[in-house]
C-alpha cells in the first residue's frame, strides 16, 4: 500500500545557477577514469594494466574481497595510466578513448523471463552491480544479501539538483527493465518514491511492479535516507538496498541491448557557470570536457555533485561514477572587508538558517554563495540548529557525538544503521561549529561494519 509522508523539517537552499531545460552533447573528453574511491570500501584487484586494450564493458578490476563485483570500462580505448597515492592506493584508472566507441556484447535479455540467479549473475559480471548500494553502511551491495527492500527516489531535492523527470523522459522502457532486474533481486517491494505534486505524465507514474509513495517538504526530502526512514525503516540485522533513478534506467538499458552503455545526462549548474544547462556524458568523463568555455572566472570551485555533498575535482578532473550533477561556484579564499561584506553588514547578499542578517526577509531570493566558512572549527557546542532540519527521528548531535567517542552501544541504540553521510550534509551546513559531519559518520559507520557486521 502506497504511503504519503509531509516532513516538517528540512531546509532548502537556493541558490543561483539552476540548469535550463536543455540538452546539449558534451564536447570530447580525451580520456576517461573510473576511480576507486567513489566506492567507498573497496579494495580494486587490476585485471589489465597500462597499455590494454579494452572496449566498452571490458572489466578493468574487480573488488579483491569479493571477486565476482566487476567494474568496467566506460569506453574503449586504451589504459592509458594507474595512478597511485599512499601505500600504492589505486586513485584513478585513466582510458585514452577511441574516436569511435566500440561495446563488447554483453547479449540483449528478458529480465522479465530470468530467474533472480540468472539476472544477479548478469549484473554481476556485466559491470552493472556497483550501481546498487546498501543500508546500513551506504556502500555497494553484498550479492550474497537478502534485501527487504529496494528502495528508489525518483527526485532530487539537493540544491540546483537535476530534474529527472526531464532527464528521463522517453527512457520508460528502459526505467521499466531496470524495475524488472531489481524486483528478481528481492523477496520485498520496490519502493518508487516520488515529489508531492509533481508531473502526472513523468516517467515514473506508469511504472509497474513497484510500491508508489509520495513526499512532501523541504530537502532532504528528495534522500533516499528520509525515505527509507520514513517508508521501511532499517533495523539491526536488516538490510535494504537502494538504487538512483537514472541509474535504474541505464541497468535497463544494457540488459536491452547488451551493451555496456554508460552514458548519461546531467545538470551542470552554479553561479559561475556561463549557461546552465543539461548535457550528454559519460561516467569518468573529464570535468573540463563538461564545462569547455562555460565558466565564468577562474577562481572557482569545481565540484562533482552537489554543493552539499559532491567532491571537490580539478578542473582537469574527472565525473564521479554516480553523479549526475556538476557544480561551479566562487572559491571564497578573497579577502571580505568586515563592514560590507564581512560579519558586520546587514547581509542581504548572505543565506542564514538562524536569521543571523536580513536575508530572512526576503524568502524567495537565490544566493550566489561561496565554500567560506565564515569561521573555524570550534567546540561543539548544543544549539538545537541540526534538530531543525533533520526530519528522522534520531537525535543527529547525539548520534554525532556517540560516534566522535566511539560508543558503539550508544551509536547502534542511537539509530547508526538508518543513517548514511548525506544525510547529516544538512546538519553540517548549520552547524555552529563547523564539524565535518559526514566525514564523522563515515568513520562510525566504518566501525559499525568492522565491529557488528
Amino acid at each position: 500500500m502506497s504511503k504519503t509522508i509531509k516532513l516538517r523539517k528540512g531546509l532548502d537552499i537556493k541558490l543561483v545557477g539552476e540548469a535550463d531545460k536543455v540538452k546539449t552533447d558534451a564536447g570530447n573528453s580525451p580520456v576517461y577514469a573510473i576511480k576507486p574511491p567513489d566506492f567507498h570500501g573497496l579494495t580494486p584487484k587490476m585485471t589489465v594494466k597500462v597499455g590494454d586494450k579494452v572496449k566498452a564493458g571490458s572489466t578493468i578490476f574487480i573488488n579483491k574481497y569479493q571477486e565476482e563485483v566487476t567494474f568496467a570500462s566506460p569506453v574503449s580505448g586504451e589504459v592509458a595510466e594507474i595512478v597511485r597515492g599512499d601505500k600504492r592506493r589505486i586513485l584513478e584508472v585513466r582510458i585514452k578513448a577511441d574516436s569511435d566507441i566500440t561495446f563488447e556484447d554483453k547479449g540483449a535479455k528478458d529480465p522479465a523471463s530470468m530467474s533472480a540467479e540468472e539476472v544477479k549473475t548478469y549484473m554481476l559480471s556485466n559491470g552493472l552491480w556497483p550501481f546498487i548500494k546498501m543500508r546500513p553502511l551506504d556502500v555497494i551491495a553484498r550479492p550474497g544479501d537478502s534485501p527487504k527492500a529496494i528502495f528508489i527516489s525518483a527526485f532530487d531535492s539537493a540544491p540546483l539538483a537535476p530534474d529527472y523527470d526531464f532527464i528521463l523522459h522517453g527512457e520508460n522502457e528502459n526505467f521499466q527493465a531496470g524495475i524488472d532486474a531489481l524486483s528478481k533481486l528481492t523477496e520485498g517491494k520496490i519502493h518508487l518514491t516520488t515529489r508531492g505534486g509533481s508531473n502526472p505524465d513523468s516517467t515514473f507514474t506508469g511504472a509497474q511492479n513497484v510500491q508508489r509513495n509520495t513526499i512532501k517538504g523541504k530537502h532532504p526530502a528528495g534522500n533516499v535516507g528520509t525515505q527509507i526512514h520514513h517508508i521501511d525503516p532499517v533495523n539491526k540485522g536488516e538490510v535494504v538496498w537502494t538504487v538512483n533513478a537514472q541509474d535504474v534506467a541505464l541497468i535497463g538499458k544494457v540488459f536491452k541491448t547488451g551493451k555496456f552503455d554508460v552514458s548519461k545526462v546531467i545538470a551542470v549548474t552554479g553561479s559561475e557557470v556561463k549557461n546552465p544547462k543539461y548535457i550528454k556524458a559519460r561516467v569518468g568523463m573529464q570535468i573540463a570536457a563538461v564545462l569547455e568555455d562555460n565558466v565564468s572566472q577562474e577562481n572557482v570551485r569545481f565540484i562533482s555533485g552537489n554543493v552539499l555533498t559532491g567532491e571537490k575535482v580539478e578542473a582537469d578532473g574527472y565525473l564521479g561514477f554516480y553523479d549526475s550533477q556538476v557544480t561551479v561556484i566562487p572559491e571564497g579564499d578573497d579577502p571580505k572587508f568586515m563592514i560590507t561584506k564581512g560579519w558586520l553588514s546587514p547581509g542581504f547578499s548572505k543565506f542564514s538558517n538562524s536569521r543571523a542578517y536580513f536575508s530572512w526577509l526576503m524568502p524567495n531570493k537565490k544566493y550566489e554563495l561561496d565554500t567560506n566558512l565564515n569561521g573555524e572549527v570550534r567546540a561543539f557546542v548544543v544549539t538545537g540548529e541540526m534538530e531543525k532540519v533533520f526530519p528522522f527521528d534520531i537525535y543527529p548531535m547525539h548520534l554525532t557525538k556517540a560516534v566522535m567517542y566511539n560508543d558503539i552501544d550508544l551509536m547502534e541504540n542511537l539509530g547508526i544503521y538508518e543513517v548514511a553521510p548525506e544525510d547529516f550534509a544538512l546538519c553540517e551546513f548549520v552547524c555552529t561549529s563547523k564539524i565535518d559531519i559526514q566525514e564523522v559518520i563515515r568513520g562510525g559507520l566504518d566501525v559499525i561494519e568492522k565491529e557488528c557486521m
